[in-house]
């Protein structure tokens, strides 16, 4: 009776061994600020817009002097470091001692978006010493529109730490997915033309066909009403003629030939006198 029960708990444990695993592989992703239900649609569609970039990651190193040596790292919508479960999204290290702050918190998200632009605020950081009221840190990442490059230009601008309340990290990247969809809309002259190139191609290949295997025509026949398009041809052709021709037509010749009526009459006697006598 032992064995079935101990057979059992193993399963039981290494069924929750395995949930506890799935968890731990499935990466944390942006919760924006407040209840579930009052996330706008715009929102959500601003967080699955920015899904391309989750799988990136984004480091620049600021250094001054000999006082200021700090790496940023950053991640759109994932932790930095999964394994500590902080949810730190944006991280100061300090290259001197070693040091880890968290700017910005994935679970502490806002984000809004203009025409050529997304801006992401990770908010709840870890607070400051003695700037800003010892307020938490939040992190600003604008990025701007670049077609045609994933991301790129991961900066940072300023760290705003001067005033009482509201301080921030202030961050800059490029990428294609703040960029608006571009809609081609065809002008009225392009849909006529498409229509009218449609229309000719159906009248020759329609008109071919029909002549070749209905009608029986062969060579030059084949090509739909073909006799009219020939005897429009020369018609065009006459009226360029016409048209164009550089000499008036009534002109004339420059140079005339000797007519019949500028000989005269001639002599009947003329070789009389040649004759013997």
């Amino acid at each position: 009776m032992s064995s079935p029960c101990h057979t059992s708990a193993l399963l039981l444990v290494f069924m929750a061994l395995a949930v506890a695993g799935a968890e731990q592989s499935e990466e944390r992703s942006c919760d924006v600020i407040g209840d579930e239900s009052s996330e706008s649609q715009m929102e959500r569609a601003l967080l699955k817009k920015l899904e391309p970039l989750s799988h990136m990651r984004f480091n620049v190193t600021v250094e001054k002097g000999k006082t200021e040596n700090y790496v940023y790292q950053f991640r759109v919508c994932r932790e930095v470091n999964s394994t500590s479960h902080d949810y730190g999204g944006l991280v100061q290290t300090d290259r001197q001692n070693g040091k880890t702050t968290v700017i910005g918190r994935i679970n502490e998200t806002q984000v809004f978006n203009g025409s050529d632009w997304i801006m992401l605020i990770y908010k709840g950081g870890d607070s400051y010493g003695t700037h800003c009221s010892g307020e938490k840190r939040r992190a600003v990442i604008m990025i701007s529109c670049k077609r045609g490059v994933t991301a790129s230009s991961f900066s940072i601008i300023s760290e705003e730490r001067e005033k009482e309340q509201e301080c921030f990290y202030l961050f800059e990247m490029d990428s294609s997915v703040a960029c608006p969809v571009e809609n081609s809309h065809l002008s009225v002259g392009s849909i006529l033309l498409i229509t009218f190139a449609s229309l000719i191609a159906v009248y020759i290949i329609g008109g071919f066909l029909y002549q070749r295997l209905v009608v029986g025509a062969k060579g030059m026949e084949q090509f739909p009403h073909f006799a009219f398009w020939q005897d429009l041809g020369n018609l065009v052709a006459d009226g360029c003629d016409f048209v164009c021709r550089s000499k008036p037509r009534n002109a004339p010749a420059a140079y005339r030939g000797v007519g019949d009526d500028q000989l005269g009459e001639e002599s009947e006697e003329r070789d009389d006198h040649l004759l013997p006598m």
